[in-house]
Parts: structure tokens; sequence; C-alpha cells
């Protein structure tokens, strides 16, 4: 019964931190099949939507000021990269419907759909009580993410320093391991298997996106096709990215002992 209570609580707690992703994905699937609105734009309709959302998540209490400001500066990263992108130049993607809430070829709600991965993970450090072993200094941290972002610029002139720095993660955390309360009990998890997971639940959202043609790729101009795998090695950078973005508003605290502790599938 103990078990059952716990996987149950899990799940509630899964779905109230997705609470902003899983709401922008839903509009985005529901306005691809029936978007009756010939006055308005598709693309501003969710812009408009997402920040709705906002508002409500706000002043109910489901979502903190300190979590609203990690999705400020999401917003603001995502977009500067975003613009970079999407240009004529380098064309990685595109956002093939008009708007008039858009920057160059960016629809402004596209960095909103970044700030749902930083509110997601500030939303479940708070409620799963996050607490760490072997984690890093703070600054090795930064260093690291920084090449991250640049990377995600630098790659399209010079050589791909992506598997490096994916090799530098696993350097940095193989003994990291995170600690999580479900229930009454912590349980405990390699950090790099925890990425994984969230870089795995991201790509599939991914895929739910581009078919819903909210963004497309060029393989996928003429017809929609499965988002290459090989995306994972970006969005696990881009998470970590997330991560420890999210770890300079949170404090990463040491779990103090490992009595009454748990693997995760004890």
């Amino acid at each position: 019964m103990h078990w059952l209570i716990e996987c149950w609580t899990f799940g509630l707690k899964q779905a109230y931190a997705c609470l902003f992703g899983g709401f922008l994905l839903l509009i985005m699937l529901v306005t691809h099949f029936w978007y009756p609105l010939d006055t308005l734009h598709r693309y501003d309709f969710i812009f408009i939507a997402a920040i709705v959302a906002q508002i409500v998540l706000l002043a109910t209490g489901l979502e903190t000021w300190r979590e609203s400001v990690v999705i400020l500066v999401f917003h603001w990263v995502a977009t500067v990269m975003e613009l970079f992108k999407t240009s004529d130049a380098i064309g990685s993607w595109v956002y093939p419907e008009p708007a008039f809430f858009q920057i160059a070829n960016v629809p402004l709600f596209t960095g909103f759909m970044y700030s749902a991965v930083g509110s997601y993970i500030a939303r479940i450090w708070r409620i799963f009580d996050f607490r760490f072993s072997h984690y890093p200094p703070t600054w090795t941290t930064v260093i690291l993410v920084v090449f991250i972002y640049l990377n995600f610029f630098t790659h399209h002139y010079w050589w791909d320093m992506r598997w490096l720095l994916v090799g530098l993660t696993g350097w940095l955390f193989y003994r990291s391991v995170i600690f999580f309360k479900v229930y009454e009990t912590y349980r405990r998890m390699p950090l790099l298997v925890g990425w994984l997971l969230v870089a795995l639940f991201i790509w599939l959202a991914e895929n739910l996106a581009t078919y819903a043609n909210i963004w497309i790729y060029p393989n996928q101009s003429d017809q929609w096709q499965l988002v290459s795998l090989s995306k994972l090695s970006s969005w696990y950078l881009l998470m970590l990215l997330s991560f420890v973005l999210v770890s300079l508003i949170n404090r990463v605290e040491s779990h103090p002992s490992h009595n009454g502790v748990r693997n995760l599938v004890d």
C-alpha cells in the first residue's frame, strides 16, 4: 500500500510541476486541430494565453515570485538564441505561421517554451525538496554552462564542442546524487540519469510541438517526421543550463546523511 501511495504522490507532484509546460503544449495541440479566430494569429493567441496563464498561476499561489524570475531569465536567454538560430543566415528551424507579436523571425511566445523547462525545474526542486551529495562547486558549473550556451552559437562557424561538453559534464557530475522526497522517505538517483530522463521527456514534447506545426526543422518542411534522437544531446545540454541557472536561485543543499534513504527502485 505504501508504494502505491508513493507512486500516486509522485505522479501528482510531477503533474503539478508540469502545469505551465503542460498548459502550453495543450494549447499548441488544440489550436493545431481547431482554431476558429480569423482576426488573431494563432501564434499571438498562444503568446497571450501564456501571459494569462502566468498571471493566474501567480495570483493563485501555484507559482512563486521566485519561480517567475526564473521564467523571465529563461525568456530572455532563449529569445536571444532563437533570434540567432532562426535568422536567414542560419535557419536551424523556422516558424511557418505569421504573428504580430514577433521580433525578426521569432514569435514572442517561443521564450515561454524554454521558460516552461526552467519553471518545471524550479517548481520540482521545491516540491521534492531536493538535496545533493558530491555536487561540484558552483563556479565550475557556471563555467560549464557558459560554454554550453556559447556552443549553441559558435558551432555554426567553428568546431562543435557538444560531445566534449557532454564528457565534461560526466566528469564533473559522475559522483553527484540527487535526493528527493516523494512522500515520507528520501529517494536517490544519479543526477546524470535524472537529467537524461528529463531530456527524453522534452524530446517527446518537441515531437508533439513540431507535429502541431509550432516550429519545423528543414527535414520536416515537406512532411512531418520524428525528430532525430540526436537532438537529445542538445536538450540534455540545454536542460543542464536550465538546472544550473535554477541552482543560482534555489540553494544547493547537501543531504546530511544517507540514513533513511532508499534507491529509486527500492
